[in-house]
């Protein structure tokens, strides 16, 4: 998260302020809207931190619900935030960023954060005990938690259309566990208050996120004023209070922190090593607020959970030639650009780019892989959509933009299927060795 770690001068700074130094009636926004995404679990809780906070900034505030078409099902898109920003909303509330999809792109402004909250690895006992769906994993459909489960070794998964049905999957006893967001689970505990769930952490770069407030152009003044409301309400423990009950569990902070950790740490060797071709450069400015990140060594138990390890070379990528790329791009804007942002920074889907999809070395993933996953379920709203050749023009793409240069030989789906080269960041030479 792009946001500014406060010293404790700036943190009591920020406090006078609030106490009255600065902020006066006269000196008030008023009628500001502040708006919440349909449907969200954390819904509940990013009213509450709303009204809080902008009362706290002395902003005459009104907390809206339905700025948003919730008539599909594949998330809200850059398109559909402007828009809400521009008619309904002055301010949305419960925004989730994250190392792997920040939105840095979209020209939206950023609050710091109120509440980290990942994803979890979800079992019963009964669950936990039966060997027929030990390694069968629930997760929600076109989610950061399938592409959690995904990257699980042997593992089956069972792809549920809601949070609710992805938990109710192990308590029925058709999954082993599943992989949701916390805020979902506890929606879904205070519905079901007599389900007994075991809670654990899950450690991948796409595990890790924060709720902010998002500002459009026409609002951005008011972050300073809500940032500094949200430094004096941790500072004064109202924030903890509030965000107890959503706050991440001790038995998934500490997975949660490693897999932060390993992502910042990609990050920095990434920026060392490798500049993008498309985009800004990776920042090494990503400091999260709420519950202090766990010291924690980049040791094996960063890679715990049963992840596939790979080797780190990109030796033998499969080959593509420049024209893919140029197609693969075009078709990108059209079908992907939507969730996953305009230079596959992530929106409200990862990020397609950079150290978090992409690392240095030791990718979770294989070029084949993503080309499976791509190929079988993407893009979310109409999958498979696409001819064979256009999802291999993507791979180009992607490819391309993680640092791969384009050779004389076209892309097929059969080779970009059959690799099993992990997905490290290119060094922009020449691929296609060996395929």
């Amino acid at each position: 998260m792009n946001t500014r770690l406060h010293s404790l001068a700036s943190l009591a700074f920020t406090s006078a302020l609030l106490a009255g130094t600065a902020f006066s009636s006269a000196d008030a926004f008023a009628g500001v809207r502040v708006c919440t995404f349909p449907g969200s679990p954390s819904a509940p809780l990013d009213r509450a931190v709303a009204r809080e906070a902008f009362k706290a900034a002395h902003i005459q505030a009104t907390v809206l619900d339905g700025a948003f078409d919730a008539s599909d099902d594949d998330g809200v898109s850059l398109k559909e935030l402007n828009a809400a920003l521009a008619q309904h909303c002055d301010v949305i509330a419960g925004f989730p960023r994250s190392t792997a999809a920040d939105a840095s792109d979209s020209k939206l402004t950023f609050s710091r954060g109120y509440l980290r909250s990942g994803y979890v690895s979800v079992t019963t006992d009964a669950a936990a005990a039966s060997s027929s769906t030990a390694n069968v994993i629930a997760a929600t459909y076109a989610s950061p938690g399938q592409l959690i489960a995904v990257q699980q070794k042997g593992a089956r998964l069972v792809l549920e259309n809601t949070s609710e049905s992805t938990v109710d999957a192990v308590v029925t006893g058709h999954a082993g566990r599943a992989i949701v967001w916390y805020p979902a689970l506890v929606a879904y505990r205070l519905a079901h208050p007599e389900k007994k769930l075991a809670v654990a952490g899950t450690s991948s770069p796409y595990a890790d996120w924060h709720l902010v407030f998002a500002f459009g152009a026409k609002s951005a003044a008011l972050q300073p004023r809500v940032n500094a409301a949200l430094a004096a309400m941790s500072a004064d423990g109202r924030l903890a209070a509030m965000t107890e009950q959503w706050a991440l569990p001790k038995t998934a902070v500490a997975a949660a922190s490693v897999g932060a950790l390993a992502t910042r740490a990609a990050s920095h060797a990434q920026a060392d090593a490798f500049a993008y071709r498309d985009g800004p450069a990776p920042t090494h400015a990503w400091n999260a607020h709420g519950p202090a990140l766990l010291a924690a060594s980049l040791s094996s138990s960063a890679q715990a959970g049963g992840f596939i390890k790979v080797d780190a070379s990109t030796a033998g990528a499969p080959s593509f030639n420049s024209a893919q790329v140029a197609h693969g791009k075009k078709l990108y804007a059209g079908a992907c650009a939507k969730c996953h942002g305009a230079n596959l920074e992530g929106l409200n889907a990862p990020a397609l780019k950079g150290p978090a999809f992409a690392p240095v070395s030791g990718s979770h993933l294989t070029i084949g892989g993503v080309f499976t996953y791509m190929f079988t379920n993407m893009p979310a709203d109409n999958p498979g959509k696409l001819k064979p050749q256009d999802y291999a023009d993507l791979m180009a793409y992607l490819l391309n933009s993680n640092g791969y240069a384009a050779g004389a030989t076209k892309l097929t789906a059969d080779a970009a299927k059959a690799s099993a080269t992990p997905l490290n960041a290119g060094s922009a030479v020449t691929v296609g060795a060996s395929q």
